[in-house]
């Protein structure tokens, strides 16, 4: 068993925050509550529209649009191998800590909720752009392989996920709510203040799951998470693609080789340094794995993107 420092969260304050935060789905998204096209759907810090020279102003603002409902579609993605995840990890508490199964369940509850959440999005977006956007899958594919290595691997990427939520929210849109469509951020908003406890959550559960393991083990669960990231990487540029199909359908004329090679190096650095980068550097993300493995952050911080 392998010696964690003592969690700075507990189970009791994680349980009250989230009695604060209550909504439903219908409270988001819906007929009553239409997007509007006309402005961004989230900050070009996040998605650097701006940046691909070749576009017009209002191709730029199609382009953000394409990138809004592929950012909901890789988080419904990922929340669909988190929802197993946390549900084995409940089973593995039972009733021992009952604090810590209500946390976990709560847990569960609202991530299906924002699967839910998502796939209602994605029908709105539809109608309301007016294309269909390919995005990447199948989610079962993809959960399969991300669920196939050990648990402790798939725990930190969630932690990674969740601390990348965070950062997305509070760096990027919060400050820019006035320029964005207000039904988007509404969306991102209280998606966000159900994040914020799961980010506490992942950390207990990667502590309570190290625990359990030998260094070597440890060693094991952070070459897979590396693998994870590697594998969601490469949906990552296979993302950029659909992208540039879907621009070129919607504004109806073909980038040339070169601006479409432009295109596809904006694009998957933008989508690295938002779904990636973000996540590894986070300071928490670093401290929980500093504290798993003195050299974990160091094979980590060296993937190559």
């Amino acid at each position: 068993m392998t010696a964690i420092a003592i969690p700075k969260y507990n189970y009791a304050s994680i349980l009250k925050d989230a009695a604060k935060v209550s909504w439903q789905v219908e409270d988001l998204i819906g007929k009553n509550r239409p997007l509007d096209f006309c402005k961004p759907f989230l900050p070009d810090a996040l998605v650097h529209s701006r940046s691909v020279s070749c576009l017009t102003p209002d191709e730029q603002l199609i382009l953000n649009h394409i990138r809004g409902n592929s950012y909901l579609h890789l988080f419904g993605l990922v929340e669909e191998f988190i929802l197993p995840l946390v549900i084995n990890h409940v089973q593995s508490i039972g009733c021992s800590n009952i604090e810590a199964t209500q946390a976990f369940l709560g847990f569960a509850t609202e991530e299906s909720k924002h699967i839910h959440l998502f796939r209602e999005f994605a029908s709105a977006f539809t109608a309301g752009f007016g294309y269909v956007c390919d995005t990447i899958g199948s989610p079962q594919a993809i959960a399969d392989f991300v669920l196939q290595h050990s648990p402790l691997g798939v725990a930190l990427v969630t932690l990674h996920i969740e601390w990348m939520t965070q950062r997305h929210f509070l760096d990027s849109v919060r400050n820019h709510h006035e320029s964005l469509d207000p039904q988007f951020c509404s969306l991102l908003k209280h998606h966000w203040q159900e994040e914020a406890q799961h980010a506490r959550l992942d950390t207990l559960m990667v502590q309570d799951l190290a625990q359990m393991l030998s260094p070597e083990e440890i060693e094991v669960a952070i070459a897979d998470y590396i693998n994870i990231m590697q594998y969601l990487n490469q949906g990552l540029k296979a993302q950029v693609k659909l992208d540039l199909a879907a621009l070129q359908q919607v504004i109806g004329r073909t980038l040339t080789a070169t601006e479409g090679d432009d295109f596809s190096q904006i694009q998957e650095f933008s989508y690295q340094q938002a779904f990636l980068v973000a996540g590894i550097t986070h300071p928490n993300f670093i401290q929980t794995v500093r504290e798993l493995s003195p050299g974990g952050y160091a094979r980590i911080a060296a993937i190559a993107f």
